[in-house]
């Protein structure tokens, strides 16, 4: 038996039947065919489903929106790539030379679409039952700490709820520069809360994404206070 398939299972709690399933859960488009995206394509359903329905039993006081809230919090891309970074699940995948070269094992989106992979592969090799097993086992330490008052708002509304809540005044948002080519600029953005003579900035791609970076670091100021 492989023993990087060896490990893989041990990590998931999940022994395949079907070797060839994993296999392919675990082979980028970069390096060959059979490769892991149908199988992405089923998990991330089963991963939805799996997710709602352990968020249904450990908050059964929550509300439809909100719930929906959590889960987004929990499927989107930068859970997937912590608890797959986590099991070490990158450096199993097969990756096409060029892919390996520039990272791929590290890249936030390739990892989540491998996990994803892996989710879809147990379903075919065991069963829902299975695969909700496995995802219940891997995302229980994010279920242990999430904050259901907070998970899935982005730093944006977080802040502008916790300003409200305080009687304070609403964020200034403002663009302190934009460098680079226009195909690839980048935006500085301030964020000013005057009331609390608070101010950060943020960097990004576009000038959403600034606002988000500096509204974040604004609210771990406020907190750290």
């Amino acid at each position: 038996m492989t023993p990087t398939l060896d490990s893989v299972e041990y990590a998931i709690g999940h022994r395949f039947a079907k070797r060839e399933l994993l296999v392919q859960a675990l082979t980028h488009r970069s390096h060959s065919t059979p490769h892991n995206e149908r199988l992405e394509f089923l998990g991330d359903s089963v991963l939805n489903c799996s997710v709602a329905a352990l968020l249904y039993r450990s908050f059964p006081e929550l509300k439809e929106g909100e719930l929906s809230r959590l889960r987004a919090s929990l499927v989107k891309q930068g859970a997937l790539a912590e608890v797959a970074m986590r099991i070490k699940l990158g450096s199993h995948i097969k990756f096409g030379e060029g892919e390996l070269k520039s990272g791929g094992e590290r890249r936030p989106s390739t990892l989540a679409d491998a996990l994803e992979a892996v989710f879809g592969a147990i379903y075919l090799d065991a069963g829902f039952d299975a695969a909700a097993k496995v995802i219940e086992l891997l995302y229980q330490p994010l279920l242990c700490c999430i904050d259901p008052a907070v998970a899935g708002k982005d730093a944006k509304t977080e802040l502008q709820e916790l300003l409200q809540g305080r009687r304070l005044e609403l964020p200034r948002y403002e663009l302190r520069a934009t460098r680079g080519e226009a195909h690839a600029q980048q935006f500085d953005v301030d964020c000013l809360i005057p009331d609390l003579g608070i101010s950060s900035s943020g960097s990004g791609a576009s000038r959403r994404i600034a606002e988000q970076e500096a509204a974040k670091r604004v609210l771990e100021q406020i907190k750290n206070k």
